[in-house]
């Protein structure tokens, strides 16, 4: 009887600066995958937790202590020498003075002008998660109109909004074809990306991004759409976890809070979201009452980000 293969579990982390820009190292000579650039971290011991392994891994490889840092993603890889579940955190706040204690050299790198070369293999969907913003905005031209919304995601992108979610599944066909096309004009003037609801015929017709699945097509879907950027919406665990089997790029998942739309539903709360999004291999944004406050203890409970109808563009 073959016998399982082990799976090594590290911990990994995006230690990220307020300008965005996030550390890699080059790992040494004499090791595995010498000269190749990785986020910093190591093996998760026995008895540790991931986070642990990071506290103590980042103090051995950089003399620094992390004071914050957020759960993210988990990615696995197969190596030819092993086989690894890594653990990925967001550190937002260290002390100490950064130092080059175990790596060939260290360097700060910016998303989408990465310069340092060759990559782990492993990372590069998690640079492709680390291009995702922190705002998820869903626009719904059907309740406020649609010179109205226009209005609004035209202000949204001038400060900065850089992914949009156009679902406007209660518009008349042939207005909502001409606000569909209209938006992702608009959204690409901004360099935003833009993703439609359901309908794939319209994302491919307009030259949207992607699509955006509801979460009856992802659970009856047998195989990602093809399009250069998916995403999902999902309610609990399961929903989830078809999401990461279909590949999508990120998912959406709530209702965290009461929301205006389902005044009467209760929310999962911060603690209900982290439980359901824990150990998953795509970002994740926090739907459901959400707003700008809100950011911090999204990304605290695991989140990419927010995601928003009404609080996207209320200001």
């Amino acid at each position: 009887m073959k016998t399982a293969e082990r799976i090594v579990d590290v911990a990994a982390a995006v230690i990220l600066r307020e300008d965005g820009s996030f550390l890699l190292g080059r790992r040494p000579p004499e090791t595995i995958y010498a000269g190749w650039w990785e986020f910093p971290g190591g093996k998760v011991e026995a008895g540790e937790t991931p986070r642990d392994a990071l506290v103590r891994e980042l103090a051995e490889e950089l003399g620094i202590v992390v004071e914050q840092a957020h759960p993210w993603i988990m990615r696995e890889h197969v190596y030819a020498h092993a086989h690894v579940r890594l653990h990925f955190f967001r550190v937002v706040k260290w002390s100490g003075e950064l130092r080059d204690l175990q790596h060939d050299a260290l360097e700060w790198q910016v998303i989408n002008a990465v310069t340092v070369t060759p990559m782990l293999p492993a990372n590069a969907p998690v640079l492709a998660a680390l291009a995702l913003p922190e705002r998820y905005a869903i626009t719904h031209a059907a309740a406020i109109g649609v010179d109205a919304q226009i209005e609004a995601l035209t202000s949204a992108l001038a400060g900065g909004l850089r992914l949009v979610q156009l679902r406007e599944l209660d518009l008349p066909d042939a207005e909502r074809a001409a606000f569909v096309h209209a938006a992702v004009d608009l959204c690409h003037s901004f360099g935003a990306r833009v993703l439609v609801n359901s309908d794939l015929a319209l994302a491919r017709d307009s030259g949207a991004d992607g699509v955006h699945l509801p979460a009856k097509a992802l659970m009856v879907a047998a195989a990602r759409p093809d399009f250069a950027l998916v995403a999902a919406s999902c309610h609990d665990r399961h929903e989830l976890e078809q999401a990461a089997r279909l590949g999508v790029d990120f998912a959406v998942c709530g209702p965290v809070c009461e929301t205006a739309s389902h005044p009467q539903r209760i929310g999962i709360g911060w603690d209900g979201f982290a439980s359901r999004v824990i150990d998953l291999p795509m970002p994740v944004y926090a739907l459901g009452g959400m707003r700008r406050e809100d950011l911090g203890a999204a990304k605290a409970a695991g989140a990419q980000g927010i995601a928003a109808i009404r609080g996207a563009w209320s200001g």
